[in-house]
Protein backbone atom coordinates (compact mmCIF):
# COMPACT_ATOMS: atom_id res chain seq x y z
CA UNK A 1 0.00 0.00 0.00
CA UNK A 2 1.08 3.54 -1.35
CA UNK A 3 0.00 6.00 1.16
CA UNK A 4 -0.10 9.66 0.15
CA UNK A 5 1.71 12.23 2.38
CA UNK A 6 -1.30 14.28 3.67
CA UNK A 7 -1.41 17.57 4.42
CA UNK A 8 -2.32 18.59 8.44
CA UNK A 9 -4.50 21.45 9.18
CA UNK A 10 -3.93 23.83 12.09
CA UNK A 11 -7.13 25.03 13.34
CA UNK A 12 -7.95 27.60 16.22
CA UNK A 13 -8.19 26.37 20.16
CA UNK A 14 -12.02 27.27 19.97
CA UNK A 15 -13.26 26.18 17.16
CA UNK A 16 -16.26 24.08 17.19
CA UNK A 17 -17.79 21.83 14.56
CA UNK A 18 -18.50 18.99 13.57
CA UNK A 19 -15.03 18.17 11.37
CA UNK A 20 -13.85 14.37 12.73
CA UNK A 21 -11.05 12.28 12.17
CA UNK A 22 -12.32 9.12 10.41
CA UNK A 23 -11.13 5.59 11.62
CA UNK A 24 -8.56 4.80 8.71
CA UNK A 25 -6.43 7.48 10.58
CA UNK A 26 -5.05 8.00 14.10
CA UNK A 27 -3.03 11.12 14.72
CA UNK A 28 -1.91 11.26 18.87
CA UNK A 29 -3.73 13.10 21.40
CA UNK A 30 -6.33 13.61 18.47
CA UNK A 31 -10.02 14.17 20.32
CA UNK A 32 -12.78 13.05 18.28
CA UNK A 33 -15.34 15.95 17.53
CA UNK A 34 -18.23 14.06 18.17
CA UNK A 35 -17.79 12.87 21.70
CA UNK A 36 -16.13 16.44 22.71
CA UNK A 37 -18.58 18.57 20.65
CA UNK A 38 -15.01 20.69 19.78
CA UNK A 39 -13.00 20.07 16.83
CA UNK A 40 -8.97 19.21 17.07
CA UNK A 41 -6.62 21.60 16.90
CA UNK A 42 -4.04 19.62 14.39
CA UNK A 43 -5.84 17.17 11.77
CA UNK A 44 -4.76 15.58 8.36
CA UNK A 45 -6.80 16.55 5.50
CA UNK A 46 -6.68 15.39 1.66
CA UNK A 47 -5.62 12.09 0.70
CA UNK A 48 -4.39 10.28 4.02
CA UNK A 49 -5.08 6.30 2.18
CA UNK A 50 -4.23 5.20 -1.24
CA UNK A 51 -4.09 1.44 -2.16
CA UNK A 52 -3.24 2.11 -6.05
CA UNK A 53 -3.77 -1.49 -6.34
CA UNK A 54 -7.14 -2.09 -5.11
CA UNK A 55 -8.38 2.00 -5.39
CA UNK A 56 -10.88 2.37 -8.48
CA UNK A 57 -9.61 5.31 -10.28
CA UNK A 58 -12.02 8.17 -10.59
CA UNK A 59 -12.34 11.61 -9.95
CA UNK A 60 -14.71 12.91 -7.12
CA UNK A 61 -17.11 15.95 -7.16
CA UNK A 62 -18.57 17.30 -4.09
CA UNK A 63 -20.09 20.34 -2.71
CA UNK A 64 -19.14 22.33 0.97
CA UNK A 65 -18.43 25.60 2.12
CA UNK A 66 -20.90 27.11 -0.69
CA UNK A 67 -18.44 26.12 -3.25
CA UNK A 68 -18.33 22.84 -5.42
CA UNK A 69 -15.16 21.36 -6.32
CA UNK A 70 -13.69 18.23 -8.69
CA UNK A 71 -10.33 16.35 -6.69
CA UNK A 72 -8.50 13.91 -8.64
CA UNK A 73 -7.87 10.52 -7.00
CA UNK A 74 -4.41 12.36 -5.44
CA UNK A 75 -6.52 14.67 -3.67
CA UNK A 76 -5.87 17.51 -6.14
CA UNK A 77 -8.66 20.13 -7.26
CA UNK A 78 -9.14 19.54 -11.28
CA UNK A 79 -11.77 22.25 -11.07
CA UNK A 80 -13.56 24.53 -8.67
CA UNK A 81 -17.23 26.06 -9.55
CA UNK A 82 -18.38 29.31 -7.18
CA UNK A 83 -21.60 27.13 -6.26
CA UNK A 84 -22.86 25.13 -3.82
CA UNK A 85 -25.22 22.23 -5.04
CA UNK A 86 -27.49 19.58 -3.47
CA UNK A 87 -26.15 17.68 -4.81
CA UNK A 88 -23.60 19.31 -7.59
CA UNK A 89 -23.69 16.72 -10.05
CA UNK A 90 -22.65 15.56 -13.56
CA UNK A 91 -24.63 15.10 -16.20
CA UNK A 92 -24.19 11.52 -18.28
CA UNK A 93 -22.55 13.23 -22.27
CA UNK A 94 -25.36 11.00 -23.48
CA UNK A 95 -28.09 12.85 -22.44
CA UNK A 96 -27.07 16.46 -23.62
CA UNK A 97 -25.94 15.61 -27.02
CA UNK A 98 -22.42 14.15 -25.94
CA UNK A 99 -21.12 17.41 -24.36
CA UNK A 100 -18.92 16.72 -21.66
CA UNK A 101 -18.43 19.07 -18.46
CA UNK A 102 -22.16 19.70 -17.80
CA UNK A 103 -23.01 19.84 -14.26
CA UNK A 104 -25.96 20.79 -12.29
CA UNK A 105 -26.15 22.77 -9.40
CA UNK A 106 -27.45 25.81 -7.58
CA UNK A 107 -27.33 28.75 -9.25
CA UNK A 108 -29.12 31.55 -6.72
CA UNK A 109 -29.98 31.48 -3.37
CA UNK A 110 -32.66 33.59 -1.76
CA UNK A 111 -33.70 34.26 2.10
CA UNK A 112 -37.31 32.63 2.38
CA UNK A 113 -38.30 35.10 4.99
CA UNK A 114 -38.43 37.56 2.07
CA UNK A 115 -40.59 35.19 -0.28
CA UNK A 116 -44.20 35.43 0.12
CA UNK A 117 -45.61 32.13 1.52
CA UNK A 118 -42.39 30.82 1.82
CA UNK A 119 -41.57 31.72 5.84
CA UNK A 120 -40.95 28.82 7.41
CA UNK A 121 -39.32 26.69 4.92
CA UNK A 122 -35.37 25.30 5.98
CA UNK A 123 -35.62 26.39 9.50
CA UNK A 124 -34.55 25.00 12.51
CA UNK A 125 -34.40 25.63 16.20
CA UNK A 126 -32.52 28.37 16.53
CA UNK A 127 -32.40 29.98 13.15
CA UNK A 128 -35.03 32.94 12.30
CA UNK A 129 -34.00 32.77 8.40
CA UNK A 130 -33.20 30.31 5.89
CA UNK A 131 -31.19 30.50 2.45
CA UNK A 132 -33.23 28.68 -0.19
CA UNK A 133 -32.43 27.51 -3.56
CA UNK A 134 -34.14 30.10 -5.69
CA UNK A 135 -32.72 29.06 -8.89
CA UNK A 136 -31.71 25.57 -10.12
CA UNK A 137 -29.48 25.10 -13.36
CA UNK A 138 -27.00 23.17 -15.88
CA UNK A 139 -23.58 24.61 -16.64
CA UNK A 140 -21.03 23.96 -19.24
CA UNK A 141 -17.60 23.18 -18.30
CA UNK A 142 -16.70 26.91 -18.92
CA UNK A 143 -19.67 28.21 -16.42
CA UNK A 144 -22.21 29.20 -19.03
CA UNK A 145 -25.74 28.59 -17.72
CA UNK A 146 -27.39 26.14 -21.17
CA UNK A 147 -30.68 25.67 -18.76
CA UNK A 148 -31.99 26.45 -15.28
CA UNK A 149 -35.27 26.84 -13.78
CA UNK A 150 -36.71 29.21 -10.85
CA UNK A 151 -39.76 27.24 -9.83
CA UNK A 152 -43.31 28.14 -10.91
CA UNK A 153 -44.71 31.22 -11.19
CA UNK A 154 -47.23 31.34 -7.73
CA UNK A 155 -43.79 30.60 -5.79
CA UNK A 156 -41.23 32.43 -7.34
CA UNK A 157 -38.64 30.41 -6.41
CA UNK A 158 -37.36 26.77 -7.29
CA UNK A 159 -37.19 25.70 -3.98
CA UNK A 160 -35.02 22.62 -5.34
CA UNK A 161 -33.42 20.33 -2.46
CA UNK A 162 -31.26 17.19 -2.02
CA UNK A 163 -31.99 15.72 -5.33
CA UNK A 164 -32.66 16.41 -9.28
CA UNK A 165 -32.42 14.33 -12.41
CA UNK A 166 -31.80 14.89 -15.94
CA UNK A 167 -34.12 12.12 -17.43
CA UNK A 168 -33.65 10.38 -21.10
CA UNK A 169 -36.07 12.48 -22.67
CA UNK A 170 -34.78 15.63 -21.79
CA UNK A 171 -36.42 16.52 -19.35
CA UNK A 172 -35.74 17.36 -15.70
CA UNK A 173 -37.33 15.53 -12.23
CA UNK A 174 -37.16 18.26 -9.18
CA UNK A 175 -37.30 17.33 -5.58
CA UNK A 176 -38.70 20.92 -4.30
CA UNK A 177 -40.88 22.03 -1.17
CA UNK A 178 -43.89 24.17 -1.06
CA UNK A 179 -45.89 25.08 2.08
CA UNK A 180 -49.19 24.00 2.18
CA UNK A 181 -52.32 24.05 4.49
CA UNK A 182 -53.72 20.45 5.92
CA UNK A 183 -55.98 20.84 8.74
CA UNK A 184 -55.16 17.44 9.83
CA UNK A 185 -52.11 18.77 11.29
CA UNK A 186 -52.06 20.29 14.26
CA UNK A 187 -49.26 23.54 13.10
CA UNK A 188 -51.70 23.32 10.19
CA UNK A 189 -49.38 24.28 7.83
CA UNK A 190 -46.71 21.96 6.63
CA UNK A 191 -43.46 21.67 3.95
CA UNK A 192 -44.94 19.47 1.52
CA UNK A 193 -42.59 17.35 -0.49
CA UNK A 194 -43.56 17.89 -4.41
CA UNK A 195 -41.34 16.21 -7.37
CA UNK A 196 -41.55 18.28 -10.81
CA UNK A 197 -41.23 16.88 -14.24
CA UNK A 198 -40.25 20.01 -16.13
CA UNK A 199 -39.38 20.43 -20.13
CA UNK A 200 -36.60 22.00 -21.14
CA UNK A 201 -38.78 25.22 -21.88
CA UNK A 202 -39.96 25.14 -18.31
CA UNK A 203 -43.05 23.56 -18.29
CA UNK A 204 -44.11 21.13 -15.48
CA UNK A 205 -45.43 18.51 -17.17
CA UNK A 206 -46.07 16.05 -13.99
CA UNK A 207 -46.29 16.79 -10.44
CA UNK A 208 -46.56 14.52 -7.12
CA UNK A 209 -47.21 15.63 -4.13
CA UNK A 210 -46.01 13.65 -0.61
CA UNK A 211 -48.73 14.89 1.71
CA UNK A 212 -51.38 13.67 -0.82
CA UNK A 213 -50.16 9.87 0.05
CA UNK A 214 -49.63 9.78 3.76
CA UNK A 215 -51.79 7.19 4.55
CA UNK A 216 -50.02 5.01 1.71
CA UNK A 217 -46.53 5.80 4.03
CA UNK A 218 -47.44 2.37 6.41
CA UNK A 219 -47.58 4.59 9.86
CA UNK A 220 -49.88 2.45 12.49
CA UNK A 221 -53.11 4.44 14.07
CA UNK A 222 -50.75 5.88 16.97
CA UNK A 223 -47.69 6.89 14.44
CA UNK A 224 -50.26 9.12 12.30
CA UNK A 225 -51.12 10.82 15.80
CA UNK A 226 -47.41 11.39 16.35
CA UNK A 227 -47.15 12.65 12.72
CA UNK A 228 -49.69 15.30 12.49
CA UNK A 229 -49.32 15.88 16.18
CA UNK A 230 -45.46 17.51 15.24
CA UNK A 231 -43.83 20.84 16.11
CA UNK A 232 -41.45 20.68 12.65
CA UNK A 233 -43.18 21.86 9.76
CA UNK A 234 -40.67 19.39 7.29
CA UNK A 235 -42.43 16.36 8.83
CA UNK A 236 -40.97 13.85 5.81
CA UNK A 237 -38.06 15.43 4.59
CA UNK A 238 -37.36 13.93 1.39
CA UNK A 239 -33.59 13.44 1.24
CA UNK A 240 -33.14 11.49 -1.98
CA UNK A 241 -35.25 11.33 -5.46
CA UNK A 242 -34.63 9.05 -8.72
CA UNK A 243 -36.00 7.35 -11.02
CA UNK A 244 -34.95 3.26 -10.52
CA UNK A 245 -33.74 3.06 -14.35
CA UNK A 246 -33.49 -0.05 -16.68
CA UNK A 247 -33.18 -3.08 -13.92
CA UNK A 248 -33.29 -7.11 -13.46
CA UNK A 249 -36.61 -6.69 -11.97
CA UNK A 250 -38.79 -4.85 -14.22
CA UNK A 251 -37.11 -7.21 -17.18
CA UNK A 252 -38.38 -10.27 -14.89
CA UNK A 253 -42.02 -8.35 -15.40
CA UNK A 254 -42.33 -6.96 -12.04
CA UNK A 255 -44.18 -3.79 -12.86
CA UNK A 256 -43.15 -2.20 -9.29
CA UNK A 257 -40.03 -1.69 -10.46
CA UNK A 258 -40.63 -0.26 -13.70
CA UNK A 259 -37.90 1.67 -15.07
CA UNK A 260 -39.72 4.87 -15.02
CA UNK A 261 -41.01 4.65 -11.35
CA UNK A 262 -39.11 6.96 -8.43
CA UNK A 263 -37.62 5.81 -5.57
CA UNK A 264 -37.30 8.34 -2.31
CA UNK A 265 -35.96 8.98 1.15
CA UNK A 266 -37.68 10.28 4.12
CA UNK A 267 -35.19 10.87 6.65
CA UNK A 268 -37.72 12.51 9.43
CA UNK A 269 -40.19 9.42 8.87
CA UNK A 270 -37.46 6.55 8.46
CA UNK A 271 -38.91 4.71 5.71
CA UNK A 272 -37.81 4.10 1.74
CA UNK A 273 -40.46 3.98 -0.84
CA UNK A 274 -41.14 3.67 -5.03
CA UNK A 275 -43.49 6.09 -7.01
CA UNK A 276 -46.00 4.51 -9.68
CA UNK A 277 -45.32 7.07 -12.13
CA UNK A 278 -48.84 6.35 -13.76
CA UNK A 279 -50.91 5.97 -10.80
CA UNK A 280 -48.63 8.39 -8.37
CA UNK A 281 -49.29 5.13 -6.05
CA UNK A 282 -46.84 3.76 -3.59
CA UNK A 283 -45.79 0.46 -5.21
CA UNK A 284 -43.43 -0.49 -2.66
CA UNK A 285 -41.94 0.61 0.73
CA UNK A 286 -39.89 -0.61 3.15
CA UNK A 287 -40.00 1.53 6.63
CA UNK A 288 -41.26 2.98 8.99
CA UNK A 289 -41.74 -0.18 11.10
CA UNK A 290 -39.02 -2.45 11.26
CA UNK A 291 -38.22 -5.78 13.25
CA UNK A 292 -36.03 -6.14 16.23
CA UNK A 293 -33.21 -8.82 15.61
CA UNK A 294 -31.39 -10.30 18.18
CA UNK A 295 -27.63 -9.95 17.36
CA UNK A 296 -27.52 -13.61 16.48
CA UNK A 297 -30.36 -12.73 13.98
CA UNK A 298 -28.01 -9.95 12.24
CA UNK A 299 -24.90 -12.28 12.75
CA UNK A 300 -24.50 -13.27 9.03
CA UNK A 301 -26.24 -12.24 6.17
CA UNK A 302 -28.76 -11.63 4.29
CA UNK A 303 -31.23 -11.23 6.94
CA UNK A 304 -34.38 -8.84 7.23
CA UNK A 305 -33.73 -4.78 7.24
CA UNK A 306 -33.84 -3.75 10.77
CA UNK A 307 -33.89 -0.18 12.02
CA UNK A 308 -33.01 2.19 9.76
CA UNK A 309 -33.10 5.83 10.55
CA UNK A 310 -32.23 8.89 9.19
CA UNK A 311 -31.26 6.98 5.78
CA UNK A 312 -29.93 9.54 2.64
CA UNK A 313 -29.12 8.53 -0.55
CA UNK A 314 -31.53 5.72 -1.49
CA UNK A 315 -31.04 5.05 -4.96
CA UNK A 316 -31.25 1.43 -7.12
CA UNK A 317 -27.76 0.06 -8.16
CA UNK A 318 -27.69 0.55 -11.95
CA UNK A 319 -27.76 -1.85 -14.42
CA UNK A 320 -23.66 -2.57 -15.27
CA UNK A 321 -22.54 -2.34 -11.63
CA UNK A 322 -21.98 -5.17 -9.01
CA UNK A 323 -24.94 -5.72 -7.28
CA UNK A 324 -27.62 -4.44 -10.19
CA UNK A 325 -31.01 -3.80 -8.99
CA UNK A 326 -30.39 -3.88 -5.61
CA UNK A 327 -30.94 -0.88 -2.94
CA UNK A 328 -28.16 0.65 -1.63
CA UNK A 329 -28.80 3.18 1.15
CA UNK A 330 -26.51 5.43 4.07
CA UNK A 331 -28.03 4.66 7.08
CA UNK A 332 -27.21 7.37 9.50
CA UNK A 333 -28.50 6.15 12.42
CA UNK A 334 -29.61 9.68 13.32
CA UNK A 335 -32.28 10.42 15.48
CA UNK A 336 -35.29 10.59 13.29
CA UNK A 337 -39.05 8.98 13.37
CA UNK A 338 -42.21 8.52 15.11
CA UNK A 339 -41.50 8.02 17.34
CA UNK A 340 -38.02 8.87 17.59
CA UNK A 341 -35.39 6.21 17.16
CA UNK A 342 -32.74 7.23 19.19
CA UNK A 343 -29.31 8.44 17.75
CA UNK A 344 -26.87 5.40 17.33
CA UNK A 345 -28.96 2.94 18.38
CA UNK A 346 -26.98 0.51 16.12
CA UNK A 347 -23.92 1.18 17.59
CA UNK A 348 -23.18 3.56 14.60
CA UNK A 349 -23.88 4.56 10.75
CA UNK A 350 -24.20 1.63 7.89
CA UNK A 351 -24.50 1.10 4.60
CA UNK A 352 -26.80 -1.45 3.47
CA UNK A 353 -27.45 -2.75 -0.27
CA UNK A 354 -31.09 -4.22 0.14
CA UNK A 355 -32.66 -6.82 -1.99
CA UNK A 356 -35.64 -5.26 -3.02
CA UNK A 357 -37.91 -8.32 -3.74
CA UNK A 358 -36.97 -10.08 -0.49
CA UNK A 359 -36.35 -6.52 1.95
CA UNK A 360 -33.09 -8.00 3.29
CA UNK A 361 -29.91 -6.93 3.60
CA UNK A 362 -27.44 -8.81 1.41
CA UNK A 363 -24.33 -6.81 1.83
CA UNK A 364 -23.40 -4.05 4.34
CA UNK A 365 -20.56 -1.82 5.53
CA UNK A 366 -19.74 -0.56 9.05
CA UNK A 367 -16.67 0.00 10.93
CA UNK A 368 -16.25 -3.12 12.55
CA UNK A 369 -15.51 -4.26 8.87
CA UNK A 370 -12.58 -2.57 8.89
CA UNK A 371 -11.22 -3.73 12.23
CA UNK A 372 -12.41 -0.24 14.47
CA UNK A 373 -15.66 0.42 16.44
CA UNK A 374 -18.73 0.69 15.04
CA UNK A 375 -18.98 4.28 16.48
CA UNK A 376 -15.89 5.44 14.54
CA UNK A 377 -18.16 5.75 11.73
CA UNK A 378 -20.86 7.98 12.15
CA UNK A 379 -22.48 10.45 10.28
CA UNK A 380 -26.23 11.49 12.04
CA UNK A 381 -27.61 13.28 8.87
CA UNK A 382 -26.24 14.21 5.03
CA UNK A 383 -24.01 11.49 3.56
CA UNK A 384 -24.66 8.93 0.43
CA UNK A 385 -23.07 6.20 -0.99
CA UNK A 386 -22.07 5.22 -4.62
CA UNK A 387 -21.20 1.74 -6.36
CA UNK A 388 -18.31 1.78 -8.26
CA UNK A 389 -17.23 -0.45 -11.41
CA UNK A 390 -14.31 -2.86 -9.72
CA UNK A 391 -16.96 -3.31 -6.81
CA UNK A 392 -15.88 -1.03 -4.08
CA UNK A 393 -18.45 1.19 -2.70
CA UNK A 394 -17.90 5.10 -2.21
CA UNK A 395 -18.88 6.42 0.70
CA UNK A 396 -19.13 9.77 1.97
CA UNK A 397 -19.22 10.39 5.87
CA UNK A 398 -20.87 13.68 5.63
CA UNK A 399 -20.60 15.51 9.12
CA UNK A 400 -16.66 15.07 8.62
CA UNK A 401 -16.32 15.83 5.31
CA UNK A 402 -14.68 12.15 4.89
CA UNK A 403 -14.84 10.33 1.70
CA UNK A 404 -13.67 6.62 1.13
CA UNK A 405 -13.71 3.55 -0.89
CA UNK A 406 -13.88 0.08 0.77
CA UNK A 407 -13.84 -3.34 -0.89
CA UNK A 408 -16.61 -5.97 -0.74
CA UNK A 409 -15.03 -7.39 2.51
CA UNK A 410 -14.63 -3.59 3.93
CA UNK A 411 -10.90 -2.95 3.14
CA UNK A 412 -10.32 1.03 3.34
CA UNK A 413 -8.51 1.64 0.21
CA UNK A 414 -8.42 5.39 -0.27
CA UNK A 415 -9.48 8.29 1.98
CA UNK A 416 -9.79 11.73 1.39
CA UNK A 417 -10.69 14.47 4.66
CA UNK A 418 -12.05 17.96 3.08
CA UNK A 419 -9.59 20.37 3.64
CA UNK A 420 -12.21 23.38 3.05
CA UNK A 421 -14.38 24.49 5.75
CA UNK A 422 -16.40 27.28 6.29
CA UNK A 423 -18.76 29.16 8.44
CA UNK A 424 -22.64 28.06 8.43
CA UNK A 425 -25.43 27.51 10.12
CA UNK A 426 -25.17 24.09 12.12
CA UNK A 427 -27.24 21.18 10.81
CA UNK A 428 -29.74 20.91 13.46
CA UNK A 429 -29.40 24.18 15.41
CA UNK A 430 -29.01 27.69 14.26
CA UNK A 431 -25.44 28.67 16.08
CA UNK A 432 -22.81 29.41 13.65
CA UNK A 433 -20.02 26.54 13.42
CA UNK A 434 -17.06 25.80 11.26
CA UNK A 435 -17.30 22.98 9.15
CA UNK A 436 -16.16 21.11 6.12
CA UNK A 437 -19.72 18.93 6.10
CA UNK A 438 -20.23 17.40 2.52
CA UNK A 439 -24.16 16.86 1.43
CA UNK A 440 -23.01 14.03 -1.25
CA UNK A 441 -20.03 12.85 -3.30
CA UNK A 442 -19.92 11.35 -6.57
CA UNK A 443 -17.15 9.05 -8.58
CA UNK A 444 -16.52 11.08 -11.50
CA UNK A 445 -15.33 8.88 -14.75
CA UNK A 446 -12.05 9.85 -16.53
CA UNK A 447 -13.17 10.95 -19.49
CA UNK A 448 -15.96 13.33 -18.38
CA UNK A 449 -13.78 16.19 -18.50
CA UNK A 450 -13.97 17.85 -21.79
CA UNK A 451 -10.20 17.71 -23.50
Amino acid sequence: MSKTTSTYHQAGLSRRGFLGLGAAVTVAALVHSRSAFSMPTVFPTGVTIHDKSATYVCDVMFSTSGKTYLIDINGLVVKQWEHKGEPARIVDPSLVGGRKGVVGMTLDMVDASRMPNLAGIGLVPGRKTAKINKTFGLLDWNGNVIWQWSGIDSVGAALQHHDWELLSNGNMLILSDRMREDPRFKIGKIVDDVIYEITPSGKVVWQWSATDHLDEFGFTPEEMKLVTATNGPDYLHMNAMAALGPNRWEMAGDKRFAAENIIFSSRNANFIAIIDRKTGRIVWRIGPNYPHLTPAETGKLPHPVNQMSGQHNAHMIPEGLPGAGNILVFDDQGEAGYPIAPRALLGGSRILEIDPATREIVWQYTASMSGNPDSTFFSPFVSGAQRLPNGNTLIDEGIDGRFFQVTPTGKIVWEYIVPFTGIGPGGTTGHPVESNLTYRAQAVPLNWIPR
